[in-house]
């Protein structure tokens, strides 16, 4: 009868085991060794690139100095009617009753010509606005001027003939 013989205690270790830790430990610090020169790389790679575009925008970026001695004048519509000329409409757009009518006799203090008053098709602006018809931005930027009014855009959301021959629509706001 055949009996198996005991194994000593030395050959339960198995040689490819430790290989394949041994393998594991050189991949791992070729890795780590291959991300450092990849890491290195791409910060050469990126420092060359903001280098490059800061010292392009110092060459296109005028110094203080530069910009003191250059005016730059912005293009001045010039308007080409009078005050009294200018039909303004003025829509009341904060739901104040009245508040229209005081702010139609603002604008005629100013010297404009009232075109109409009436109520805004909403009444929830929350600031006062100058529209003016195609033609008519200098008449308009003249008028947000004398009012005191920021926001002073192109005639949008009516049509001129709902401006009952106005050339300017001031709606006033909360």
């Amino acid at each position: 009868m055949d009996h198996p013989l005991p194994a000593p205690p030395d050959a339960l270790i198995r040689p490819w085991r430790t290989a394949a830790v041994v393998a594991a430990a050189v991949a791992s610090i070729e890795l780590v060794i291959l991300l450092a020169i990849g890491g290195g790389a791409l910060v050469n790679l990126v420092s060359d690139r903001v280098e490059r575009a800061a010292v392009k925008r110092a060459l296109t970026t005028p110094s203080p100095e530069q910009k003191s001695s250059v005016t730059r004048r912005p293009t001045e519509v010039v308007a080409k009617l009078p005050r009294t000329k200018v039909r303004v409409l003025v829509l009341n757009g904060n739901g104040q009753q009245g508040a229209a009518a005081v702010a139609a006799g603002r604008v005629e203090q100013r010297g404009y010509s009232i075109g109409g008053v009436a109520n805004a098709p909403r009444s929830n602006f929350s600031r006062s606005i100058v529209m003016y018809r195609p033609g008519f931005v200098a008449e308009g930027r003249r008028l947000g001027r004398d009012l005191g009014v920021r926001q002073v855009t192109p005639l949008d959301g009516m049509r001129a003939r709902q401006l009952e021959g106005a050339h300017v629509v001031y709606i006033l706001g909360a």
